[in-house]
């Protein structure tokens, strides 16, 4: 039966968070609050965990989540090489609403679905997130909703979609806003390129530029209709 808990009280958050603990140990899910959405959380090493959270959103493997971690040193165990220039944006960036991918490190005994070699990797800048990150280790985590539908602002909300899906809900009320952006830093290690914006979020163009400077790529603008062009 899944449990929702109310981490504004202090009981509520000590037994949530046991509860948490257990439930991804034991290979279920959990729905915790991020600095962007609530996540629906799974053990990142353990496939059935993984496949269960696909299967709760309605999700194939094409469509692998990302992997939450607690620090940046982290990011070493998980990436096959970590260049300079990534090491900054996470410097810069972590905690906050930046996620990399990078290639996955190829000893890894884990399976996130279809990510062609690759992982995408984030620290959250949320207390409850980082608190059980730091007792779990990594977490495959995505948007707390079914495919297709719009995230749940609470905890309560994304019960209402996922239902007994999820072990574990901790409420901490309402979250949200701009979701990540999203960088593409396998070129730099394969040789074949930069840093790639792969999706528009809260960190701009303009402030990864500052960090990146010319190892950033930016597409070019497209161009400019003429008379009978279609």
């Amino acid at each position: 039966m899944s449990q929702l808990f109310d981490c504004a009280l202090d009981t509520d958050l000590l037994a949530g968070m046991r509860e948490a603990r257990r439930a991804i140990a034991q290979g279920e899910l959990v729905v915790l609050p991020t600095d962007t959405v609530y996540g629906v959380a799974a053990d990142a090493f353990s496939p059935a965990a993984v496949q269960r959270l696909l299967e709760a959103k309605g999700r194939t493997r094409s469509s692998p989540p990302p992997v939450l971690i607690g620090s940046l040193a982290a990011l070493d165990a998980l990436a096959e090489s970590v260049p300079d220039v990534v090491r900054a944006l996470g410097a810069k960036f972590w905690p906050g609403g930046l996620t990399i991918i990078v290639d996955a490190q190829p000893s890894l005994a884990w399976d996130l679905g279809d990510t062609r070699g690759t992982v995408a990797v984030r620290i959250p800048n949320h207390p409850l997130a980082l608190e059980l990150l730091a007792e779990t280790g990594p977490l495959a985590v995505s948007s707390a909703n079914l495919t297709g539908q719009a995230p749940g602002a609470t905890a309560a909300q994304t019960k209402e979609q996922l239902g007994g899906r999820v072990a574990v809900y901790l409420e901490a009320g309402t979250v949200g806003g701009k979701a990540s952006t999203i960088v593409d830093a396998t070129g730099l290690t394969r040789g074949t390129g930069g840093v790639r914006i792969v999706r528009s979020g809260k960190i701009t163009t303009a402030a990864l530029r500052k960090v990146l400077g010319d190892a950033l790529e930016v597409p070019p603008a497209p161009a400019k209709k003429t008379a009978g062009g279609s």
